[in-house]
């Protein structure tokens, strides 16, 4: 029997051949990089890096092996790949990216827009970013909203994207992509939803509750303690403390805030009803101009990939070897493209940062439409 430590002494002494050989790789990169420099051609050669793959899977013995030899090597590449990104980066050939940094987006000829009606939640994220005095009007959907500041009807529009609890707003996603829009800032507010009626209502009367889908979402324990209630989706909180003012009808209530009852002169059933106290939704602040803050933290991208083994893990690399940390990761269903998604990030970082820029152009290189929604 052969002895262990023989073994692993062996595995060192490969180990370190492998380290040495690996530098040695990355020595000649450099010396590609310093041609691409000089000649302007792109770092990233998919043709090139298939053949590669094919030829070194060729010299292994076995399946077993190929298929390791295979990773090894799309690893060693992407590895090379950043570090050429790195040196062209050095060498101030980053490319330029379409945003403006500004100081500030206050002004007071400024004039915002918001989804739903007075007394929505989306009114008072727009409130609490821009301040009470403000021109402003609100739409309907959130499509109106963008096409609002699209059409310049408005500067700013303030969309909700994510709820704690119940999740993303998948329709604004959607639209961040179709409309050429982008986020200059976020807001974050305290979810807490009343159920409201008309003066006089008691809860035992109610037969048919109105309000947003996210907000019934949110209420679910305490809709589950009134399993006969009909539910009934509508556009907005607000809009349905509206409808059932306008009404009148005292089986009817509202999921809408207590500032929505005092507003529409409602009565408050019950406070607190979803089932989180820490229920939180974060609203995007979104503009028509390609611009961001100064002192931005925050940055959102969306791209595509190739169906195919290990595409989004190479293009989670860009973060990892740029050293950006990534705090958000979601994906969207492309039309048209059963079972293909379209993925949605959030990372730390300033668009005028160079670990940001090196990290973006490789992505811009080997993902697939990929787009930049904003740095706030």
């Amino acid at each position: 029997m052969l002895d262990l430590q023989e073994i692993r002494n062996e595995i060192d002494q490969v180990d370190r051949e492998i380290v040495a050989l690996y530098e040695k790789r990355m020595e000649m990169c450099k010396n590609v990089a310093e041609y691409k420099i000089q000649t302007g051609k792109k770092v990233f050669d998919n043709e090139r890096e298939l053949i590669k793959i094919q030829k070194v899977r060729e010299l292994a013995n076995n399946d077993f092996n190929r298929h390791g030899v295979e990773e090894l090597f799309e690893q060693i590449m992407a590895m090379s790949r950043k570090l050429q990104y790195k040196l062209l980066a050095d060498q101030g050939v980053t490319g330029k990216l379409p945003f403006i940094a500004v100081d500030s987006i206050q002004d007071e000829k400024s004039r915002i827009v918001f989804q739903g009606t007075e007394g929505a939640y989306s009114q008072q994220a727009m409130k609490t970013y821009f301040g009470e005095d403000i021109n402003s009007f609100h739409v309907e959907t959130f499509r109106d909203a963008m096409e609002a500041i699209e059409e310049g009807a408005a500067d700013f529009a303030v969309l909700p994207i994510e709820n704690s609890s119940a999740g993303v707003v998948c329709e604004v996603y959607d639209l961040l992509v179709e409309f050429e829009n982008y986020i200059i800032g976020e807001q974050i507010i305290k979810v807490e939803h009343s159920l409201l009626g008309v003066p006089g209502a008691k809860i035992e009367e109610i037969e048919t509750v109105y309000s947003h889908p996210q907000a019934l979402m949110q209420s679910t324990k305490f809709l589950n303690q009134h399993r006969n209630w009909k539910q009934i989706s509508i556009q907005n909180t607000a809009v349905a403390a509206q409808k059932v003012l306008q009404e009148g009808d005292k089986t009817q209530a509202a999921i809408a805030s207590s500032y929505a009852a005092s507003l529409y002169g409602l009565e408050v059933l019950e406070e607190k009803i979803n089932f989180s106290s820490n229920n939180s939704t974060r609203f995007i602040i979104v503009t028509n101009q390609k611009i961001f803050l100064k002192n931005a933290k925050k940055i959102s991208i969306c791209f595509e990939v190739p169906h195919e083994s290990g595409s989004l893990y190479h293009m989670l690399s860009h973060f990892i070897y740029n050293n950006l940390n990534m705090n958000k990761i979601e994906s969207r269903p492309l039309a048209d493209h059963n079972w293909e998604y379209r993925f949605f990030i959030d990372f730390d970082g300033n668009l005028a940062d160079g670990a940001v820029k090196n990290a973006l152009r490789g992505l811009r290189d080997e993902a697939r439409n990929m787009k930049i929604l904003g740095n706030y």
